[in-house]
């Protein structure tokens, strides 16, 4: 037998450099990333994830140039507006000066209190940007940087710190040889594609929730259950869309709670502190039934109807053959996707309140954002970032499933990036993220987690049917570029995607359901929590 080559040796603290038996090469493209420890990775991944977001910027943004209501970015800026201008008391109030029907505030008061800091910065760089009233549709170069400017902070601030958070904690226990994995790990989370897509392109504030919702998630892990409560109220005070991972919280946090000597005393505590958290940042809105009412209003446009554009969610996928809105009152639909909501959460809630563990919260994260995705009322495209987060946070767990959700979750949105003008971010960062997630150095460790695991993989024309589903997909991509489609059909190709990727979504759901369950019999006697005394 041929002698193994010995591993190279770097510098004076005798780094052992993984290679190839064959070649003597290095195999892990990690190794200098990570050799310095897990916050230096973090750090250099960050440099080049804000990089990233910035070259994005620079492409257009929803509603650019299209008067009379333009788009996202023109909401946020006139929500700037009017927080700047007008008192607290009447930033939801429809008046001469806040004329609802145009960009009307409709996200809880954290939302409104980052408009205000932003347009105060806005402000003094660049009054007229804010200006009450003659800044409507205002898109002057200054104007816009600083806009691109108050994302970019946002994510920097609050979702990256959130995130080192979480690889902190979730990785404490990594040994030496894992840190690979590590820095793989947080260029998932930190190289998001759907979330820089949207924030940085298409233009919203996604960053500041779905990072107050990260540093909840690492507070559970790290067993800090009153800061969980706090951080995630804030998450619910930004946007409401926060509650697609309630459910989980919830769940969560009773089945510890039930599981101590004074079950009791525990829920009050933490029921305190949700509470309390609410009270703060509510507080202009809670001297008055009417104003707080006023405001919950705002946060739910049950008006729109159930489903607005094409997404892939139950509700619109199944109109094509059946008509709910003409079947049902607005109110019947309210109840019926509730209903639909609680039951597609139930298991995984029950399963966390009978078994509650770390990696279970995890994937009850992903089950329940996922169950609202598909089932809520008035869900957007870009309420997939929801599942995809907690996919993100699970990336390491989930092998092949992993990419192709990050796949489906970009072509679901991809109409809506065509229409922002965003093809060229959306092929690039597609394209980097395929570089990132087989790079060498992380799917030896990554594919022996799915060996115990009920797979797809297992069931007869399961790979055929994701080949199929990959070569319509490509298909779309040409046809939706190409051709134009039939005037009887004008939306015949939005129609087929998102189809396409319900059809993957309920599979993915199924999947990770099932997993939940599973972890109860093959982790429930090592993962066990004690009552606490």
């Amino acid at each position: 037998m041929p002698k193994k080559k010995p591993a190279k040796h770097y510098g004076e603290d005798d780094i052992t450099i993984p290679v190839s038996p064959q070649t003597g090469s290095s195999i892990d493209t990690w190794w200098w990333l990570t050799h310095k420890g897990t916050t230096t990775s973090f750090l250099c991944i960050s440099l080049f994830a804000l990089l990233i977001r910035s070259a994005v910027t620079m492409y257009p943004y929803s509603g650019a140039g299209i008067p009379p209501k333009f788009g996202d970015f023109e909401a946020q800026r006139h929500w700037m507006e009017i927080t700047t201008n007008l008192p607290v008391i009447d930033w939801y109030r429809n008046g001469t000066y806040n004329d609802l029907t145009y960009w009307g505030l409709d996200y809880p008061p954290l939302t409104a209190y980052q408009s205000y800091i932003h347009g105060i910065f806005l402000r003094f760089f660049n009054p007229e940007s804010v200006a009450l009233l003659s800044s409507r549709g205002h898109e002057s170069y200054l104007g816009k940087l600083l806009m691109r400017w108050t994302v970019l902070s946002s994510d920097a601030f609050i979702f990256f710190p959130a995130a080192l958070f979480f690889v902190l904690v979730y990785h404490r226990n990594r040994t030496r040889g894992g840190k690979s994995e590590v820095a793989w790990h947080i260029a998932m989370i930190l190289l998001n594609p759907c979330l820089i897509l949207i924030d940085h392109g298409h233009f919203q504030y996604n960053c500041i929730s779905l990072g107050l919702t990260v540093g909840a998630i690492a507070a559970v892990l790290c067993e800090s259950e009153v800061l969980t409560c706090v951080l995630f109220s804030l998450a619910l005070s930004h946007k409401q869309m926060s509650a697609y991972f309630a459910p989980a919280f919830f769940s969560h946090l009773l089945g510890k709670c039930l599981r101590r000597k004074s079950p009791i005393l525990s829920v009050i505590k933490l029921g305190i502190a949700v509470i309390v958290t609410f009270v703060i940042f509510w507080w202009p809105y809670v001297h008055s039934l009417d104003d707080f009412l006023m405001v919950l209003s705002r946060l739910a446009p049950f008006e729109r109807g159930i489903y607005e554009d094409y997404v892939a969610n139950f509700w619109c996928t199944t109109s094509i053959l059946i008509k709910w809105k003409n079947l049902f009152t607005t109110q019947s639909l309210k109840s019926i996707s509730l209903a639909a909501t609680i039951l597609a959460s139930l298991p995984s809630m029950v399963q966390q309140i009978l078994s509650p563990s770390n990696e279970g919260f995890l994937y009850g994260l992903l089950n329940s954002s996922m169950a609202f995705y598909l089932f809520s009322f008035q869900v957007h495209e870009k309420s997939i970032l929801m599942p995809f987060l907690s996919a993100t946070l699970l990336a390491l767990k989930l092998p092949d499933h992993f990419s192709h959700l990050t796949y489906y979750a970009l072509f679901s949105m991809f109409p809506l990036l065509c229409r922002d003008k965003l093809l060229i971010p959306y092929l690039t960062l597609s394209f980097l993220f395929t570089v990132i997630y087989h790079s060498p150095g992380n799917h030896h460790a990554i594919q022996k987690t799915d060996v115990s695991f009920f797979s797809f993989k297992n069931f007869p024309g399961y790979v055929f049917l994701l080949r199929t589903h990959f070569f319509i997909s490509v298909v779309l991509h040409v046809l939706y570029l190409t051709i134009k489609p039939p005037q009887k059909y004008p939306f015949l190709f939005e129609a087929l995607i998102m189809i396409l990727c319900f059809s993957y979504f309920i599979m993915f759901a199924f999947y990770t359901n099932y997993t939940q369950w599973t972890l109860s019999s093959h982790f429930g006697s090592s993962d066990k929590e004690k009552k606490q005394i």
